[in-house]
């Protein structure tokens, strides 16, 4: 009997630690005011303007109205008191970037639409937190996420892995989520927050992921691992922008705010995760 309990305290105390453990690896963590990590806002964007993304949503940034609801979301986001922005962009462009910031603070009464969403959302909220410059922290490796398709779409070729899977992550990502599916089936219909509010849902930074990589694990063709090798390239990328970010010189009172594409900040959640020097606070409290 002694054995017996004790064999059941020790199963009881694995399941504990493991409800613990995926409580605090949740992308919506609450603010912690008794840590000496780094306050991080991860929020994911989508792209304004031109981009190389597969998918591209309609958002006029000359708009009057809509530049009112950025203004708007910029107020919203400035409330966590950034003291570092980091914008997707190479650091190389530094120089280049902080110049038209600087232009920007000259007659911040109109937006820079030049760079989308980097100096839309990022200069003013830069602006609006008293920062004298932002940051870049991207890295360009070219890799093809359309792998998988190419193999679907050509009758010479046969996914030797798992074609099931991947056609399932391919058309039914959400099929377990109803309620997101319907609001993500709704998104044109959405207000920018709302947009935003659903990208940087926990279930749909998962979906990214997925999107943009995970599936190409299911993948390949004979023996080859032609999709994991794309993938690969998806994560070194985002790795590369991890060590970005970690060239900025910080300390423990230093805020940051991270704005990115919604692929790279569920790739940086998942790093910052179990970061011994990041902890992410919960992104939806700041798009309300």
């Amino acid at each position: 009997m002694r054995r017996l309990l004790i064999i059941l305290s020790v199963v009881l105390l694995g399941c504990t630690n493991q409800y613990s453990n995926q409580s605090t690896i949740d992308t919506t963590a609450k603010e912690s005011t008794k840590t000496d990590k780094i306050q991080v806002l991860n929020v994911g964007f989508f792209h304004f303007g031109s981009t190389s993304d597969a998918s591209k949503v309609d958002f006029d940034e000359n708009n009057a109205k809509e530049q009112g609801k950025v203004r708007q979301l910029s107020t919203l986001l400035a409330k966590f008191k950034p003291t570092i922005i980091c914008l997707e962009y190479l650091p190389k462009l530094d120089g280049e970037i902080n110049k038209a910031y600087q232009e920007f603070l000259k007659n911040p009464s109109e937006l820079n639409i030049q760079y989308g969403e980097l100096s839309m959302v990022g200069f003013d909220v830069a602006r609006l937190s008293g920062l004298h410059k932002v940051y870049g922290i991207d890295n360009h490796i070219g890799y093809n996420y359309s792998v998988g398709d190419f193999i679907e779409n050509s009758p010479e070729l046969t996914n030797a892995i798992d074609p099931v899977t991947y056609l399932e992550i391919t058309h039914n990502p959400l099929k377990a989520y109803p309620e997101l599916e319907k609001r993500n089936n709704n998104f044109d219909n959405l207000s920018l927050l709302e947009k935003l509010a659903l990208i940087n849902e926990p279930i749909m930074l998962d979906y990214s992921l997925n999107a943009n990589a995970d599936k190409l694990f299911y993948v390949g063709i004979d023996d080859n691992f032609v999709g994991a090798d794309q993938a690969a390239l998806f994560y070194h990328r985002n790795m590369k922008i991890y060590s970005n970010l970690n060239r900025i010189k910080m300390n423990k009172n230093d805020r940051v705010l991270i704005l990115m594409g919604s692929a790279h900040t569920a790739m940086l959640r998942e790093f910052m995760q179990r970061s011994p020097k990041f902890e992410m606070v919960n992104t939806l409290s700041y798009l309300k």
